[in-house]
């Protein structure tokens, strides 16, 4: 079976998963939708589909779902309102910077029947899930310790610093959902430190640029996040896995892994310049866990309930910031 897409959003994000969409003969790209017609229109003629408004997509019988990547104040409403149509959805994180309106949100979701699920892409990446595969085969013992380093190549513009929410709701949001799928265990603790380090007018917007997490689980496992909006070499993305009979970890990517002797020592080359390419494996086996949860009508994972919880874990660690002190959660979490 073919799942018939329309994608909602026609800018960065929605160019990545439309080729996602677009490299997989189980999907079609139907529609594009986006508040800029050349935008639409260039997208939608790469990939033979129409451009139609999100009214028509809403009410259209030749599209099984769709991808929400609009922004961040309009994903909660479109959710909505496609769960009530009868799509299925996949939704760019996070699904509202508000907690209580997401709840509100995943219970017409629930009420609907449909199939939901969050952009978390990482999990679908080859070399972490990799790890984590290596986690549930026993092969380091019970997890102890987490570290996550998260370093983009430069901080994104100004104007998109004020309403993304702020660097833990845009960037850590991703961490804590890579910690709790390694942890294994949810986070009961949030310790966090912040400070803008990188341009003092992201600061001036009351945002940050250089974050530092500690989470921890009742059991007192442990995980450390660190992330910067500035990493001059390059897109930085590792993780690493302390257990009781071992260590596992994920090393950076290159779009090309060699590495070079020389009388000057050994070089390899830069690393991926941002998420578009790094994570082009990832986008696409997350696209086709989708399709297959759609399809099939099993549920999606990430659900809209790991976004409410990474969400939260991002709120707690804004105050931990804010307040100089350890946030703990409640049983909801």
């Amino acid at each position: 079976m073919s799942l018939r897409f329309a994608l909602l959003g026609a800018g960065r994000i929605g160019k990545v998963h439309a080729r996602a969409v677009g490299s997989n003969p189980q999907a079609r790209l139907v529609a594009v939708a986006d508040a800029f017609e050349k935008a639409a229109t260039d997208l939608a003629s790469a990939y033979g589909a129409e451009v139609r408004t999100i009214e028509a997509i809403e009410k259209a019988g030749d599209i099984d779902a769709v991808i929400i990547c609009t922004p961040t104040d309009t994903h909660a409403d479109l959710i909505e309102r496609f769960a009530k149509a009868g799509k299925a959805i996949f939704c760019e994180k996070p699904i509202d910077l508000d907690a209580g309106r997401v709840e509100e949100c995943l219970e017409v979701v629930d009420k609907a029947g449909a199939t939901l699920m969050v952009g978390f892409n990482r999990r679908f990446d080859p070399h972490f899930a990799a790890v984590r595969k290596a986690i549930d085969d026993g092969a380091i013992g019970t997890v102890e310790m987490v570290t996550i380093t998260s370093r983009d190549p430069g901080p994104p513009p100004l104007d998109y610093i004020g309403r993304s929410g702020g660097i833990f709701r845009d960037m850590t949001i991703h961490d804590f959902d890579m910690a709790r799928f390694l942890l294994g265990e949810e986070p009961v603790a949030v310790s966090a430190h912040a400070s803008v380090l990188v341009d003092r007018q992201i600061g001036e917007a009351g945002d940050f640029d250089s974050v530092s997490v500690i989470l921890e689980t009742s059991s007192g496992k442990q995980c450390i996040i660190s992330n910067s909006r500035r990493a001059t070499y390059g897109y930085d993305q590792r993780i690493e896995v302390h257990g009781s009979k071992g260590m596992i970890a994920a090393e950076n990517q290159r779009p090309v892994s060699i590495e070079l002797a020389n009388e000057k020592g050994y070089t390899r080359p830069p690393l991926h310049d941002f998420f578009m390419t790094r994570y082009l494996d990832a986008y696409a086996n997350e696209i086709a866990a989708f399709i297959a949860a759609a399809t099939s009508g099993k549920k999606a994972a990430p659900s809209g309930k790991d976004g409410l919880v990474a969400l939260r874990l991002a709120d707690a660690a804004l105050k931990s910031a804010k307040e100089g002190k350890t946030v703990r959660l409640d049983k909801t979490v």
